[in-house]
């Protein structure tokens, strides 16, 4: 196609009576007609594109087509340098055969120029009769026809080459008016007069509402009286002469703006206005603050997490000292304060666990849970917090076995919901009851209950929604929220209702019982700290276990050889060389390896606990007896 297409368009330009060549900016031929050879009599190789300039100068010249030349080599040289800065013109001159020509040349926008030869002998000869034969015509007449008729046709051609020029320019403007329109931003300039005299139209893509042609509009009526105050020192800033660029946040549309300003300079340095660049940037904002938050939330991880982990140490003994006064035959009293303790240093744990998992998503970790000691504890831990003459009620009496749940999670979410049905209740006298039963083996359905007012149609439809609240500036919204995301986490569901009495928030997690039989075991007891170590062993000895105990990795190693060994449970943090991450990953090697178990007060993003992961579970201290037992057992399908 592109060969026929240049066959026929050099067929076209033989079909020309004038002579035509075309040279590019690297002075060589790109296209001719047949005329050019003939009127030069030039040689095959300076009519083919490609052809040198020089080459056919010098050719030119050594035929003595520009007549006596004293040095050869200069005339050329002039007459290269002259096209490498190629000006329009027009020029008529008589070749040494006698024959006039007009020479035409012009620029070309690419690079290079094309030259139009006429033969105009005999346009000459009749200006000559003419001359001869009329004398009542003055001489200097004819000399001004002569110069008038040479006037036209170089008025022509310069003509011809505005024209193109005109050509290029609009081209130019077009695809530049065309990518400013294709930009995601408002580009426009401004007078001193504050009126627009260039906008591409994107005004209203930016501020929305806003008009879309402000040509010739004042600044204050395009913006808007609120854009138009806020960015207004900026722009009288570049009319000074100074660059600034200005960020601010546009109350209507909420739409975080840039404007950056640029003063618009003439030659002598003068600004005549200013260039305006305006960006939508409240997704990038939006980033850089959650960027800001995620690095906040990152250096407070990094902070607490040393902290977390002597405080997890101190919490797992406390635990294990309140478990072994629970076995010792307190009275009531005393037994009732023992069991507070406990729940409180549960609590405490769980605070630990959130701070170091502020880096991270929140993991559900379920364990073997005693739902009605759970409830129980939950009890202790919420009725403090309840008006005297409102009563927390609490039933599990149907679910006598251990269920595998996140407690931490849960007691999170019916914590929110009693303190929710409190603020329901007011000043009132009533009752809040939680009971929990197993549906059909599938759902472990959990339902608080409250002698509220119940919900309203509105509360019922939107009140799991984030930011949805009744109580005014009291409330953040959050609540019924937080419970309705940590248990679908879980692969459960929230149903809100009505009855009788009040309202009844549902909710159904699966059901997943633990293995309660256990057989005792020999375990393998890995802790560096002396006390936590004698705390962990009166815990598994009360389970019905034997224990030997390592203080090091590397005494374990040797000790883990032993037979009969059933399990390993170690810290993560050991003295020596090897670590409790090493030590699972070394036994679980080995072909008759035993159960492997580690503990750490680290937080999960820690790169050794995340590391420990992949080789077995891993328990977050603190922890008690209860959390322990289910640790170590196995689950039930």
């Amino acid at each position: 196609m592109d060969t026929d297409r240049s066959k026929l368009m050099q067929s076209g330009l033989n079909l020309i009576q004038q002579a035509l060549s075309i040279y590019d900016r690297d002075l060589r031929l790109a296209a001719s007609n047949a005329r050019f050879a003939e009127m030069f009599d030039l040689p095959d190789a300076l009519y083919q594109p490609g052809a040198a300039f020089e080459d056919t100068i010098r050719h030119l010249v050594q035929r003595g087509e520009y007549g006596p030349v004293a040095d050869p080599d200069q005339a050329v040289a002039q007459r290269v340098e002259a096209a490498r800065t190629f000006q329009p013109h027009y020029m008529e001159r008589q070749r040494p055969n006698g024959r006039w020509i007009s020479v035409e040349g012009a620029p070309l926008a690419q690079g290079g120029w094309v030259t139009v030869y006429t033969d105009i002998t005999e346009i000459k000869h009749q200006e000559a009769l003419l001359r001869a034969r009329s004398e009542e015509l003055s001489g200097q007449l004819l000399t001004h026809a002569e110069r008038l008729s040479q006037a036209n046709r170089a008025l022509a051609a310069t003509n011809a080459a505005l024209e193109e020029a005109k050509r290029d320019l609009t081209e130019a403007e077009a695809r530049i008016r065309l990518t400013t329109e294709m930009m995601p931003a408002h580009i426009a300039h401004v007078g001193r007069d504050l009126r627009y005299t260039y906008s591409n139209r994107r005004l209203s893509a930016v501020i929305p509402g806003r008009p879309t042609d402000i040509l010739g509009l004042h600044w204050r009526d395009a913006l808007g009286e609120e854009a138009f105050e806020k960015l207004e020192p900026a722009l009288q800033r570049a009319l000074t002469g100074l660059p600034s660029v200005q960020e601010f946040t546009h109350g209507e549309s909420g739409r975080r703006i840039r404007a950056a300003f640029t003063p618009d300079r003439d030659a002598q340095g003068a600004v005549n206005g200013a260039y305006i660049l305006s960006m939508d940037v409240t997704e990038e904002t939006q980033a850089r603050a959650a960027l800001m938050q995620t690095r906040k939330r990152e250096l407070a991880a990094q902070l607490s997490s040393g902290l977390a982990h002597d405080f997890g140490n101190l919490l797992t003994i406390i635990l294990g000292l309140q478990d072994r006064l629970s076995r010792s035959g307190l009275d009531a009293a005393a037994a009732e304060l023992v069991a507070a303790t406990q729940v409180a240093a549960r609590r405490g744990g769980v605070l630990l666990d959130r701070l170091a998992a502020l880096s991270g998503r929140r993991e559900m970790r379920p364990v073997a849970t005693d739902l009605r000691v759970f409830l129980a504890d939950l009890r202790a831990l919420a009725q403090p917090s309840l008006p005297n003459d409102v009563i927390l009620d609490v039933d599990a009496r149907t679910l006598d076995s251990p269920l595998l749940i996140d407690a931490g999670s849960l007691q999170d979410s019916l914590l929110n919901l009693i303190l929710n049905a409190r603020d329901a209740i007011g000043c009132a006298a009533g009752a809040i009851r939680i009971s929990a039963t197993a549906l059909r083996e599938t759902w472990l359905e959990i339902s608080v209950s409250d002698t509220g007012p119940g919900f309203s149609p509105e509360a019922l439809s939107r009140a799991l929604d984030p930011f949805f609240t009744t109580k005014g500036a009291a409330g953040t919204g959050l609540g019924l929220s937080m419970v309705y995301d940590l248990t679908t986490l879980a692969g459960g569901n929230v149903t809100l209702s009505n009855s009788a009495h009040g309202a009844v928030v549902t909710l159904r997690l699966p059901l997943r019982r633990a293995q309660s039989d256990l057989r005792p075991m020999l375990v393998l007891l890995v802790e560096d700290d002396e006390t936590i170590r004698t705390s962990l062993r009166g815990m598994l000895c009360a389970l019905g276990h034997s224990v030997i105990e390592a203080a090091t990795g590397d005494e374990a190693l040797t000790l883990s050889e032993l037979p009969g060994i059933d399990m390993v449970l170690s810290d993560l943090n050991l003295p020596g060389m090897i670590s409790g991450a090493e030590l699972a990953e070394r036994i679980a090697r080995r072909p008759d390896a035993p159960v492997l178990r580690l503990m750490t007060a680290l937080p999960a993003s820690d790169p050794l606990r995340q590391r420990a992961q992949q080789v077995c579970p891993v328990l977050a201290k603190p922890f008690d007896a209860a959390v322990l037992s289910a640790f170590i057992a196995p689950e039930t399908s």
